[in-house]
């Protein structure tokens, strides 16, 4: 009689069912796997199969809801990244450098640089210029050179935002800027009696918040190019300024020197005030950055220390969660991953701070100056590298170093 058949091994199943049998496992037990042989070690890496994973992960180009901001770059080597954001592992480098003069505080608006990512090139304002530098292939560096000068302001770039293509900017001249980046487009209109300290752009309309104690929208619809739709009376300096994902309303973060709230939401499309957020702030608890993550959830810092996030749909009097920063400095920036991790920019020291949402303490912490003391002024990361604007240089944080 013939001998019996030795049974098939497992990795000969079809793919559709070894991939069922995998979605079970582990980040470990699928490194494990990839090491018995090609075809495993093929299918271990499928990104349907890190997904699941990376979505626990900080900072690894997904959102609470699961779309993925960084198509292209494959899953499994966000998730190995993603350990290095978590235990601090990075290379630091510092990429460019500049002349500053003197900066009281923050109640001066001047000579703070801003920045945006997009892709390949990273914008930076210094003093009243906005300059484009291409990223170096390994996206830790910048080219020497910008690529291509935003002009515009008689005084300093305030702030500014990157969207579809298009810079808007305030600056202290009281006057806002519209750039097409690729084209010689640009429209400039007076805006403010002071200077404009922050500015958002969506769906054809720019908000924009002053020193001098008014909000504004403002249209950029065809014909109607720089005519003020609203002006907003916040009896307050206007540090901060966002505008809601889904374009009805928007957020104005003030110095809180009087009586009201310093986070307020006003109805984008009559200007008319929708709700305070919360009730215990202290009188200078100025907010300096807001940050919608989703049309509900939204994150703020300022003066008082605290990063706190709100959720609009449970309690506008009370924020769901937040974190203080452990060596009581004022948190002049913030920005998140929209899922788990938010990075802060302190006041003192260019301290830059990585915390899990999932935590009440701060997970990792970075000095970038020293001996010389400067605020964090803008922070922005991909999933690889974060970069730190201080007040006479920029640095940047690799973490695809081992």
């Amino acid at each position: 009689s013939r001998a019996a058949s030795p049974p098939s091994p497992l990795w000969a199943l079809p793919e559709e069912l070894l991939l069922l049998i995998c979605s079970y496992l582990d980040a470990q037990a699928l490194g494990r796997l990839a090491q018995v042989c090609r075809r495993l070690r093929f299918l271990s890496s499928r990104d349907v199969l890190w997904r699941r994973i990376a979505r626990g992960c900080l900072n690894s180009g997904f959102t609470q809801l699961g779309t993925d901001l960084a198509a292209g770059i494959p899953v499994k080597e966000r998730v190995k990244v993603s350990q290095n954001w978590r235990h601090g592992r990075c290379r630091r480098e510092t990429v460019l450098k500049w002349k500053c003069k003197q900066v009281a505080s923050f109640s001066s608006s001047f000579l703070m640089p801003w920045m945006e990512l997009d892709g390949e090139y990273l914008y930076l304002s210094q003093a009243e210029n906005i300059q484009a530098y291409h990223l170096c292939a390994e996206g830790t560096g910048l080219q020497r050179h910008p690529q291509a000068i935003f002009s515009g302001h008689q005084e300093d770039v305030c702030r500014f935002v990157l969207v579809n293509s298009h810079i808007v900017s305030g600056g202290g001249d009281g006057s806002i800027v519209l750039h097409k980046i690729h084209g010689s487009y640009s429209v400039k209109f007076s805006a403010h009696e002071q200077e404009v300290n922050c500015v958002d752009f969506q769906g054809g309309l720019i908000v924009s918040g002053s020193r001098d104690r008014t909000a504004k929208v403002w249209s950029l619809s065809t014909g109607r190019v720089g005519q003020c739709l609203h002006t907003v009376q916040t009896e307050d300096r206007v540090w901060s300024i966002a505008i809601s994902p889904l374009l009805s309303s928007f957020v104005t973060g003030t110095a809180c020197c009087g009586h009201t709230s310093p986070l307020r939401i006003w109805d984008l499309e009559s200007g008319q005030l929708l709700t305070c957020l919360g009730t215990d702030f202290h009188r200078g608890a100025g907010v300096l950055d807001v940050f919608y993550e989703t049309p509900s959830l939204l994150l703020s810092c300022g003066y008082d220390t605290y990063i706190r996030y709100w959720d609009i749909r449970t309690s506008t009097r009370k924020c769901v969660q937040e974190w203080e920063e452990p060596h009581d400095s004022a948190l002049y920036c913030i920005r998140s991953d929209r899922n788990h991790m938010i990075a802060s920019g302190s006041s003192y020291y260019g301290v830059v701070r990585l915390w899990d949402k999932r935590q009440t303490r701060c997970l990792q912490s970075f000095h970038l100056s020293s001996p010389t003391s400067s605020p964090v002024y803008c922070l922005r990361f991909s999933t690889t590298h974060l970069y730190a604007a201080l007040a006479s240089a920029l640095h940047v944080l690799d973490f695809t170093a081992s």
